[in-house]
C-alpha cells in the first residue's frame, strides 16, 4: 500500500489492487485510490490559521461506511485533524433540530452565494446566503447559543459525537490560534449583530464557533458521520437515532448546492454526491441510502478543498456510477408475486364443504407480495396494477415481509389508495408486519379509517383469516363445531359403519386444555388422533406452523409409516379427541387387511394433496 504508484485513477484496476486479492472489492478499490493519489503533493496546506500550517502534507486517509455499518479504512484514517468547515453541515442540522426550521429560515438563507466562503456580504434582506458559508455557520452557532448560552458548545460537541459514534475532543491550540487571528469572522459576526441575526454576545458566539471548528475528527469519523446522514439520521455503527429524516433531507440539500465552497457547481456536475469540505483537509460525502465517505489530506486547491480528497470522491463516483442524478430502477420489480388462492391455501386444513367454497371463490382473495424498499414510484405502480384489473377482489392481501422500508411519499399514496378501496368494499390485509413496524405505523397514519385495516405478522395467517371470511360469507361454517362421528374423518373415508365402530372401540377419549402440548417432536410415534372438537396447530420445534386442524380431522397419522414424531401438536383451544393406539390398530389390521388397505389409500391421498399444494406454491414463486 505504501508503494509509489503514479498511474492515473483510470489505470488498470486489477494491476493496482493485485496485493489485496483476499479483501472485498471496495476495500481493494480504496486501497488502489490511496496508492494512486498519495504521491500527489499539489496544492498547499492552509496557512491563514497559523496552527494549520503544522499539518503534515503526507497525511492521507480514507474511510467509507455503508448504511449497514461496515467500515472500510485505508491509509491515515485514524489520524486526528480539526473538522473546520465540515462542522457547518452538522451544526446546521442541530440548529434545525433545536430551534425549528421556521426560526432557522428567518435567520439564514439556503441559496449559493457565488462568493468566497468567508465573504463579508449578506442577502438583500440581510441574512447569510446559506449555512455552509462562514456567515451562515456563525448564525447557526448563534441560534444554538440563544438556547443553551454558555453550554452551547458542549451541546454541539455532544451532537457531533453522536454523529461520529464516539466522544470527540477539541484541539485547544487550533482553537486559540483561530481566536487570535479570526478578525474577518469577527467582522462578519458584528455585521450579523448589526442586523439582529445574532442576538447574544458576539464574543461568546464566536468562541462557540471557533471551538466547533477545532473539534478533532478522523477520516473514519467523517465516514461514520456521513453514513449517519445517508442512513436517514440513524448512526449505522451505533444504531443511535441522531437526527430526524426531515432534517437530514434539508441538510443534504444545502450540502448539495453549497457544501464545496465556490466549487459546488463543478462538484455536483462531476461527482454528484452531497458533500462538505473543510480547510483542515477533510471532506465528508453522503450518498443517501448507500454509504458515507470521509477523506483527510491537508493539501488544498485554490477553492479550499482537499486535492487528494477530491480525486478519491471523483474516482469513486465515476467507477461505480454513484452520481445521485444518474439513477435508474424498474418499479415493476417491487411485486414479486401476484395471485389468487387457487391451489394456494393456508396451512389451515378445511372440511370438504369449506374447501369446496374456497375452490369456487378462490378469486375473492388476491395476494400481492412486495419486495425491496418502496418509494413513491413503486407504490404508484402497485396502485395502477390494482386499478388495471377490475373488479377488485373483495379481500386484498399486501405482503410486506420482504420490504425493509417505505418512504413517506409511498406511504401517503398507499394510504390514499387503501382508503379508496375500502370505500368500494375491499378489505385490505397487510401481512409481514409487526405492530412496532415503521411501515405499519406509516400506512396506518395515512389511511382515512385505519381501524378497517387488518394486520398479521405472517402471510399464512392473513390468508387463513381471509379464507375464514369467504367461508363465512358463503355459509360454510355450521353452528356446531363438534363432530363425534369417525365417519367424518378424511383418513377413514369409505369405511363401512362396522369398520368405523370397531376402530372407535379401540380408541381412548382424550381432552386437552388450550396451550397444552398434545404431541412432542422426537417422541415415539405410537398413536394417532381423531379431532372431535377444538383447534390444534402442528408446529416445528422452532415454532413455525405447518398446519392448523379443526373438528373432523386427524393428526399424528404419520405414525402409521414412521417411528418418531416429526413435529409438535398444540391445543389452540380446548380440545376433545379420540386417541387410537398403534399396537391396538396393528392387531386390527391383521384381522381386517382390507380395512387397513382403505386407510393406507386415504393416507396416500392426503399426502398427495399436501405435495400438490407444496408444488403449486413452488410453481407460483418460480413464475415471478
Amino acid at each position: 500500500m505504501d508503494a509509489q504508484i503514479t498511474r492515473p485513477a483510470s489505470s488498470n484496476f486489477a494491476t493496482r489492487s493485485a496485493g489485496y486479492a483476499n479483501e472485498p472489492p471496495l476495500q481493494r478499490f480504496l486501497a488502489g485510490c490511496y496508492g494512486d493519489f498519495k504521491s500527489d503533493y499539489s496544492g498547499t496546506v492552509a496557512d491563514y490559521i497559523p496552527e494549520l500550517k503544522r499539518a503534515n502534507p503526507a497525511h492521507f486517509g480514507i474511510g467509507l461506511v455503508t448504511i449497514d455499518g461496515h467500515v472500510y479504512e485505508v491509509g491515515d484514517s485514524a489520524m486526528p485533524f480539526t473538522i473546520q468547515s465540515v462542522s457547518k453541515a452538522f451544526v446546521f442540522a442541530l440548529a434545525l433540530d433545536l430551534v425549528g426550521e421556521e426560526r432557522v429560515a428567518a435567520a439564514i438563507g439556503v441559496e449559493p452565494s457565488g462568493e468566497a466562503f468567508n465573504s463579508i456580504r449578506l442577502t438583500n434582506d440581510n441574512r447569510p446566503f446559506n449555512p455552509m458559508v462562514n456567515a451562515g455557520a456563525i448564525a447557526c452557532s448563534g441560534l444554538i447559543h440563544q438556547v443553551d448560552g454558555a453550554h452551547a458548545f458542549e451541546r454541539i460537541r455532544e451532537k457531533l459525537s453522536q454523529f461520529a459514534g464516539r466522544e470527540l475532543d477539541v484541539d485547544d491550540a487550533v482553537h486559540a490560534s483561530e481566536a487570535l487571528t479570526g478578525n474577518r469572522n469577527r467582522a462578519i459576526a458584528w455585521l450579523l449583530r448589526n442586523y439582529l441575526v445574532l442576538q447574544d454576545d458576539v464574543d461568546a458566539v464566536l468562541d462557540t464557533y471557533f471551538r466547533q471548528c477545532a473539534i478533532l475528527v478522523t477520516a473514519r469519523d467523517l465516514a461514520v458521520m456521513a453514513a449517519t446522514l445517508a442512513n436517514r439520521g440513524v448512526n449505522p455503527v451505533t444504531g443511535v437515532s441522531v437526527i430526524s429524516p426531515n432534517i437530514v433531507a434539508r441538510t443534504l440539500s444545502v450540502m448539495t448546492s453549497s457544501g464545496m465552497y465556490d466549487y459546488a457547481g463543478e462538484w455536483i456536475y462531476r461527482v454528484g454526491i452531497p458533500a462538505k469540505s473543510g480547510v483542515g483537509g477533510g471532506i465528508v460525502a453522503a450518498l443517501p441510502s448507500q454509504m458515507g465517505l470521509g477523506t483527510f489530506s491537508p493539501c488544498l486547491d485554490s477553492h479550499g478543498n482537499s486535492v487528494r480528497g477530491l480525486k478519491v470522491c471523483e474516482a469513486l463516483s465515476s467507477r461505480f456510477d454513484l452520481h445521485m442524478l444518474n439513477r435508474s430502477a424498474d418499479v415493476r420489480t417491487c411485486i414479486i408475486a401476484d395471485y389468487d388462492i387457487f391451489g394456494i391455501s393456508s396451512r389451515r386444513s378445511r372440511q370438504p364443504n369449506e374447501q369446496q367454497i374456497l375452490e369456487e371463490r378462490h378469486s375473492d382473495i388476491r395476494v400481492i407480495e412486495l419486495v425491496g424498499a418502496l418509494n413513491f414510484a413503486a407504490i404508484d405502480y402497485v396502485t395502477r396494477r390494482l386499478a388495471a384489473e377490475p373488479p377488485n377482489a373483495p379481500l386484498l392481501i399486501l405482503d410486506f415481509r420482504r420490504v425493509p422500508d417505505l418512504t413517506a411519499a409511498g406511504a401517503q399514496l398507499l394510504g390514499e389508495n387503501l382508503t379508496v378501496l375500502a370505500n368500494t368494499g375491499v378489505t385490505a390485509i397487510l401481512t409481514g408486519l409487526e405492530t412496532t413496524s415503521p411501515v405499519w405505523t406509516e400506512v396506518r397514519a395515512r389511511t382515512a379509517e385505519p381501524q378497517r385495516l387488518r394486520r398479521f405478522a405472517l402471510l399464512d395467517e392473513g390468508i387463513e383469516w381471509a379464507e375464514d371470511q369467504v367461508i363465512y360469507r358463503y355459509g360454510g361454517f355450521t353452528s356446531s363445531k363438534e363432530t363425534s362421528h369417525l365417519g367424518e374423518q378424511a383418513l377413514l373415508a369409505d369405511l363401512a359403519p362396522a369398520e368405523i365402530a370397531a376402530l372407535a372401540d379401540l380408541s381412548i377419549p382424550r381432552r386437552y386444555e388450550a396451550g397444552q402440548r398434545i404431541v412432542s417432536a422426537g417422541e415415539p410415534a405410537n398413536s394417532l388422533f381423531f379431532l372431535q372438537s377444538g383447534m390444534v396447530s402442528v408446529k416445528l420445534p422452532s415454532g413455525v406452523r405447518l398446519a392448523s386442524l379443526g373438528p373432523g380431522m386427524e393428526f399424528g397419522e404419520m405414525a402409521i409409516i414412521g417411528q418418531h414424531r416429526s413435529a409438535d401438536v398444540w391445543a389452540d383451544t380446548p380440545v376433545k379427541c379420540l386417541e387410537l393406539p398403534l399396537d391396538s390398530f396393528a392387531n386390527y389390521r391383521q384381522l381386517h387387511p382390507q380395512t387397513a388397505l382403505k386407510i393406507m389409500r386415504n393416507l396416500s391421498a392426503l399426502l398427495a394433496r399436501r405435495l400438490i399444494l407444496a408444488n403449486a406454491k413452488v410453481d407460483l414463486l418460480s413464475a415471478y
